[in-house]
This record gives C-alpha cells, structure tokens and sequence, in this order.
C-alpha cells in the first residue's frame, strides 16, 4: 500500500506547485490529523481547504480558485467533497464509491470545474494518489474518466513532484473519447 498524502506533506507540495518560498510551519490537530498553519503573528490556520486557499492567495493565483461565481462554488464543493468524502473514506466501498462518482462527473469535463485547472484538481489528485497508485489496470479501465483526468493532472507541470507516476494503458484511455 502507498502511503497516502496527508495534510501537511500536501500543503507543502502545494507550497512548491505555487512558487512559495516555503517555510510555513505545519503541525496536526486531533485524531483526524487536521493540518494545521502555525503563525508568529496571530492565530493559526486550520483545515486542508482554508489552509489551502490562504495559499492560493498568497501566491497570487486566485485563478485556481475560480473565475465566476458558479467556478467558484464548483471548486469549493469539489474541495469540500476532497476532504468529507475522500479524507473521510476508508473502505473498499468508499473508494468505489468516489471513483464512481468522479467517473460519472469528469465523464464530459477536462478538469473538475470544467475546462478550468483549480485547486479542487490539484486537491483531488493529492487525495487520490494512493488509491490510483494500487489500483490494477482493469479498475482503472473500468474508471476511464477518472484514469484520464488523474493522468492528465500528473503530467500537469509542477503538480506530480516526487510523487510516483501512475502508469496509464494510453491508447484505453483516449479511444473511448467523445
């Protein structure tokens, strides 16, 4: 089993797509292992979303957030379903259940919010990395949508960093396109 991605090593890898100088100190809170931004000059910052999007701002690329009104609302449910659902989901069963999900949803789209790369996409591919990682090539036939999106995500400059490459069977993934 890869290990998972979790809080603070994502924030980091987040940090670095951004161009961050880095630095930021993380910690966890309690048992779900909530990360946490410590801070000199006030109070802390806690939650992967509000944490996450704090960053964005930082780096200027609020883009990554969404343009309009409804991009934004798309991000911020993807982001919300990343960590409820995603971060949430243990078992088998959950797994099926998101990729299935994310299936039927990438099922006509490029990018979570649409045609748009965002933070929901970096997020998700984050969340996702140790499940893709152990699935086999035909629960990834069986995902297509998913596998096409999570390879296209991958090879996005900057976001993979040294996270393993899933490997994808290419000519399945684009034949099947509409």
């Amino acid at each position: 089993m890869a290990a998972a991605v979790r809080g603070a090593e994502e924030l980091e890898l987040l940090e670095r797509l951004l161009g961050l100088p880095g630095g930021n100190k993380y910690g966890v809170q309690g048992e779900r292992k909530v990360p946490v931004l410590q801070s000199n000059n006030g109070p802390g910052l806690t939650g992967l979303m509000t944490i996450a999007a704090h960053l964005v701002r930082q780096a200027r690329k609020e883009q990554l957030l969404g343009s309009s009104a409804e991009e934004k609302a798309v991000v911020q449910q993807w982001l919300e379903y990343r960590v409820t659902r995603v971060n949430g989901g243990s078992s088998k069963e959950d797994t099926r259940t998101i990729l299935k999900d994310l299936n039927v949803h990438l099922e006509d789209k490029v990018y979570l919010a649409g045609n748009i790369f965002t933070l929901a996409d970096i997020l998700m591919y984050y969340g996702l990395h140790h499940i893709m990682v152990d699935l086999t090539v035909q629960e990834k036939e069986k995902y297509l949508n998913v596998s096409r999106w999570f390879n296209h995500i991958q090879h996005y400059p900057g976001v993979r960093q040294h996270l393993s490459d899933v490997v994808f069977i290419k000519n399945r993934l684009y034949t099947n396109a509409h």
